[in-house]
């Protein structure tokens, strides 16, 4: 500990140190060690000395599995409310503002076993340029250090939180809005269903996210105390011998240790046993040999096979699920999706284990994408899942097979390159919780380390008849009985599996070879495997920041650059094949996209082996024309790439599979619509903020109008013509990138397409002092969530003065608006601002998903933007530097990896404005900036009041309300689910219900009154007073008020309407005066016509500038 003062030596608490060397990629700089505090927490301690970003994550083995029965989500709860102040830092956005100035951002998520927090920060308190050192070494003093300050106050979530009265019913309503998010999302209801259908002593069958009914109201309804129950919850499952915490800095290792031992002593360490579940399976024999119908909200058609699965909790280095994945999720010849897509039943699967928590078997499970035709021969593709399964129980598992798996994986970690700060820091704390091997945190989970035979073979015999569970996905209204799950609402129905069916699984799964159906085999070799991966390596003083053009004709311009920071053996490949024609219109635009599906249809088979290879291709229509790639190890990247283009050249258009990618394409397009509502914004800023764009209900009628032919014809004319612009990045000599080049133009062999004939890419330009609003009405009837877009035009993407500004100022309000219009506000659950573009045009915008209107979201954004001007007058010049230098830290952030490289450099290319020094311009220009700057820019872009600003608002309207479910729920319905709601209120809260009695209670209610919730919460508060014997008006009244909060969260869901006044600030109804009038958009093509275009994309330097045609670089 040299380098540190004496007074931080003083503080030195000796820890344990469990591994002070780690398993690491070859190019991993890092320095680990692992500690264990005198209190029992576990840390990984992180020195990065390159790192631009510093980062934290502490995961705490208690997740949603220990919740308590009567108050589900309340880990969730928690989660959210240790982020709302502590004794030491009792603000309650401290932490986040804090984060905020110093170019950060932290989350959470809790998961089933343990809750996990992180954040990330600019590791220095200058920018990149201006770091400083003393005596050669890096300033790390606690007054200077961003992530010692983040430390200092992330610690104390862990210490003594507050979980402030004044906060808790905001961030109530934050879960709740965070669940209403997902009510329609089919991922979440199919799981929520699977979870409702399993072992109900289980805590797998509970609901982990919570809502306001069962986290307030009804703990409320039944006199409990709910701050107190959170509080309790952290008491009894928050423990430092159950944390897991993971730092990472520029700071040295011993400097690290000090301040973790330091600001994390007092984690108190109840000693608690860890959370295990031991014998108790997540599913019984009253949950398997079943067979469920589900209806999904998105027109889906899928069959899931499930099986519980040996516990792979001690088995990491063996991994038989993933061996077993790796074989039953096959795509190549001989594979399961082989078989059934060349029947036309099946457009994709995918298998896997998971482990679903300590103790408890895991599960594994076949997941199966259908095609119309497949839905009607479900019951054959279980079969054929089971012959193939009867290969796995008859053949012995093959070492060669797992050894391929082994040596991939080993590749794979060697060339490893970093990703994220944030992203090491939380998957670290969560492995961390898993046994491993301290010296083998970094690879344990990613890379098997022995063959087990019998292991495997064992493994096997989990996937039998006798253990499945099947679930068919589809919109068709489900056999028999239908039911709806407690918290989603999916309507599915439930039976044995016939008896038939069970048979016939029973033998096919011991089905000898002789009458397995042939088609059905073990893979081979992988050919893609790569062997050649040596890194060809040169010194440079610094990377270079923008590609060379080695190559530049009238029909071809080829970029490259050898890599020369990350030292891997790997590439990219980035070829754009212009043509005006892919989005000439909506035919062309949507029969572009039909060849894009047809070709990866194509592929699928022989470009698998190379997707586990490291090895993949991508293939993307466009506006402008078409997109080819192809990215990993180099090796044998030529043969894949010349694979792809061949197929693009000579692509067979065959009327049986033309017509599965169309149905698959039109479902999918249809399916867009049902998205959640802050999904669909993209498709309608781009259709009104460019030229050309169009939206999916334009493009839904040319798609069901293609025919083979069409598409056939549209082919030959697509292929004819082209201009080649490629990117050759990574492992790969200048030689080889020129003879891709030729392979690129000799395959496709385009006729020329000049410059003249390219598109030229513009935006539309909104007229000063305008504000125009766009209104769509959403599709999904059972949505209840709004959507606001609020964007302000505020200058062209070329502009780097008015670039700058808008940075400083999405840095300055990003933190203030989500505290206010989320964490105060509670306006929903998704909001964001900061800055956006349209191909040529910067925008500022604010995005809010809602329950609450469009017009009252656009009066809170107008009203915080308003509010803003005398935070920005008042702002001190230190303030205004700070938010400068976090802008800078964040312009500066390093390129993590090849990819990021590729993309960076990708997009100034596709962009037209060859902008490669973009991030250089950006910050001379945001080091010149003076307050009076963004004055000025606020006055004249932003403010609500100003006559020069340029405003365009989406507002995306949802068809449902209370009301209206109201009109489509009969009354006697609405009456047997509200006796089925106050049944399970009493039961709940320990009164016995005599049915009959409640019934006749209930009877009486009109759910038609203006006054029904006071007349329900009336009738079930003269039900307790009769069943208890309770007496008197006083104590009705109070009966009543108790019962209230309840029916108010839960009525609205049986379609009952409430009536009730909106309590609101006054300032909430307040609309900014001074502003111009909304002019609402009828006709977009009628607007669009009245609008100018700005210029259009050009490069912002001369192209001769990049030009290199001399000898190797």
């Amino acid at each position: 500990m040299t380098d540190q003062p004496a007074n931080q030596r003083d503080q030195h608490v000796e820890s344990e140190i469990l591994a002070d060397y780690l398993e690491k990629p070859l190019q991993d700089n890092r320095t680990y060690k692992v500690i264990k505090l005198q209190n029992e927490l576990e840390a990984l301690i992180i020195h990065d000395p390159d790192t631009d970003k510093a980062s934290a994550a502490l995961d705490n083995a208690a997740g949603s599995f220990s919740d308590d029965a009567d108050l589900p989500g309340m880990a969730h709860a928690v989660e959210h409310l240790l982020f709302m102040g502590t004794k030491k830092y009792p603000k309650e956005n401290e932490y986040s503002q804090y984060l905020a100035e110093r170019s950060g951002y932290s989350n959470a998520f809790t998961a089933s076993t343990s809750t996990n927090y992180f954040f990330e920060l600019a590791a220095t308190s200058e920018s990149e340029e201006d770091t400083t050192q003393v005596n050669g070494v890096q300033r790390d003093d606690r007054e200077t250090s961003p992530l010692y300050g983040a430390l200092d106050r992330f610690a104390q979530f862990f210490i003594e939180p507050l979980f402030l009265e004044e906060t808790l019913d905001r961030e109530l309503r934050a879960v709740d809005s965070e669940n209403k998010k997902n009510l329609q999302s089919d991922t979440w209801r199919l799981i929520q269903l699977s979870k409702f259908l399993s072992n109900p002593e289980h805590p797998f069958s509970h609901f982990s996210t919570g809502n306001l009914q069962c986290l307030r109201d009804d703990p409320i309804a039944r006199g409990v105390n709910i701050r107190e129950e959170f509080m309790k919850f952290h008491s009894q499952q928050y423990s430092a011998n159950r944390m897991k915490l993971v730092v990472l800095g520029r700071e040295s290792l011993d400097t690290l240790q000090l301040w973790v031992e330091e600001l994390f002593k007092d984690v108190v360490n109840k000693k608690l046993p860890p959370n295990r579940w031991d014998g108790l399976p997540w599913a019984t024999p009253q949950q398997l040999q079943k067979l469920v119908f589900a209806k999904p909200v998105m027109d889906k058609k899928s069959l899931k096979i499930t099986f519980p699965f040996v516990d792979e909790e001690k088995l990491l280095d063996k991994q038989p699920g993933r061996y077993l994945s790796h074989l039953i999720g096959h795509e190549g010849p001989g594979s399961i999706l082989a078989y059934t897509k060349a029947k036309g039943w099946v457009n994709s699967l995918s298998a896997g284990s998971l482990n679903v928590c300590a103790g408890s078997p895991g599960v594994f499970t076949i997941s199966i994408s259908l095609t119309d035709e497949g839905m009607a021969h479900y019951r054959e593709i279980t079969e054929i899942c089971f012959q193939y399964l009867s290969i796995l129980h008859e053949t012995p598992p093959q070492e060669w097979i797992f050894n391929e798996i082994k040596d991939m994986a080993e590749v794979d970690f060697r060339f490893k390159q970093k990703g994220s700060a944030s992203r090491a820091t939380s998957g670290l704390a969560q492995t961390m919780q898993e046994h491993i091997d301290r010296n083998r945190l970094l690879n344990g989970e990613s890379v098997p380390r022995r063959f087990d035979g019998k292991v495997i073979g064992e493994s096997t015999g989990w996937l039998k008849a006798d253990n499945v569970h099947l679930t068919v996905i589809t919109q068709d209204d489900p056999p028999g009985e239908i039911r709806r799950e407690k918290w989603y609402g999916t309507e599915f129905s439930e039976q044995y599996i016939p008896r038939d069916l069970l048979d016939s699984l029973r033998q096919a799964e011991k089905m000898p070879a002789g009458q397995r159906i042939p088609q059905l085999h073990l893979p081979k070799k992988n050919e893609f495997i790569p062997e050649r991966l040596s890194v060809h390596k040169k010194d440079v003083k610094e990377p270079a920041k923008a590609p060379r053009l080695i190559r530049h004709e009238p029909n071809v311009r080829l970029w490259y650059k050898k890599d020369d920071q990350f030292w891997v053996p790997k590439a990219n490949v980035q070829i754009a094949l212009r043509n005006p024609l892919c989005g000439a219109n909506q035919q062309s635009f949507v029969l572009t996209a039909v060849i894009e599906a047809l070709i990866e249809d194509a592929l699928a088979e022989y470009a698998y082996d190379a997707d586990l290879a490291g090895l993949a291709y991508s293939f993307q229509g466009g506006y402008t024309g078409l997109n080819v790639a192809v990215s990993g190890y180099n090796d044998k990247m030529s043969v894949l790439l010349e694979k792809v283009l061949a197929t693009l050249r000579d692509l067979e258009i065959k009327q049986d599979r033309f017509n599965i990618v169309k149905e698959r394409m039109t479902r999918s397009f249809k399916n867009v619509q049902y998205a959640p509502p802050y999904q669909q914004v993209a498709q309608y800023t781009r259709f009104l903020g460019t030229e050309r764009a169009f939206v999916y209900d334009q493009l839904l009628p040319e798609l069901e109008s293609a025919t083979v032919e069409n598409v056939r014809s549209f082919h030959a004319l697509l292929v004819s013509q082209f201009h080649i612009e490629m990117l050759v990045q990574g492992n790969v000599d200048r030689e080889e990138a020129l003879i891709m080049a030729d392979t690129v133009s000799k395959v496709l062999d385009p006729r020329p397409l000049l410059t003249p004939q390219w598109p030229i890419r513009r935006s539309v330009e909104l007229p000063k002092n305008s504000h125009y609003v766009y209104q769509r009405q959403l599709k999904d009837e059972q949505n209840v969530n709004h959507c606001i877009e609020y964007m302000l035009q505020v200058g062209h993407a070329a502009d780097r003065e008015s670039r700058a500004r808008l940075l400083v100022f999405t840095q300055m309000t990003e933190e203030p608006a989500f505290d206010q219009l989320r964490t105060k506000e509670q306006l929903g659950y998704i909001v964001f601002s900061g800055l956006g573009s349209n191909v040529c045009t910067d925008v500022f915008h604010v995005l809010i998903q809602s329950e609450r209107d469009c017009e009252y979201l656009e009066q809170r954004i107008d009203s915080f933007l308003a509010g803003f001007k005398d935070e920005l007058h008042n702002m001190t010049d230190k303030k205004f530097e700070e938010h400068k230098r976090s802008v800078i830290n964040k312009r500066l952030e390093k390129l993590k990896n090849l990819n990021q490289e590729c993309t960076r450099f990708w997009t100034h290319i596709t962009s037209e404005f060859l902008h490669f020094d973009a991030v250089d311009d950006d910050v001379a220009h945001i080091r010149k900036l003076k307050k009076q700057d963004l004055i000025e820019f606020y006055d004249t872009f932003i403010d609500p009041r100003s006559q020069s600003r340029s405003k365009l608002s989406l507002h995306l309207l949802a068809k449902s309300t209370p009301e209206d479910l109201a009109k489509e729920i009969d009354p006697s319905t609405q009456k047997a689910q509200l006796l089925e709601l106050a049944t399970r209120f009493f039961t709940e809260s320990g009164i016995e219900v005599n049915e009959v009695e409640l019934k006749s209670t209930l009877e009486e209610v009109n759910l038609q009154s203006a006054t029904v919730a006071d007349d329900i919460a009336l009738a079930m508060a003269k039900y307790v007073q009769l069943s208890m014997g309770v007496q008197g008006e006083e104590q009705l009244g109070v009966l009543k008020e108790q019962v209230k909060p309840a029916l108010a969260q839960v009525l609205p869901t049986l379609g009952i309407v409430v009536q009730k006044a909106v309590e609101e600030d006054a300032d909430a109804k307040e609309v900014v005066k001074g502003q111009k009038k909304a002019e609402v958009i009828k006709d977009v093509h009628e607007w669009k016509a009245r609008m100018g275009l700005s210029s259009g994309a050009a490069p912002v330097r001369d192209l001769s500038e990049f030009e290199d045609f001399g000898a190797r670089l």
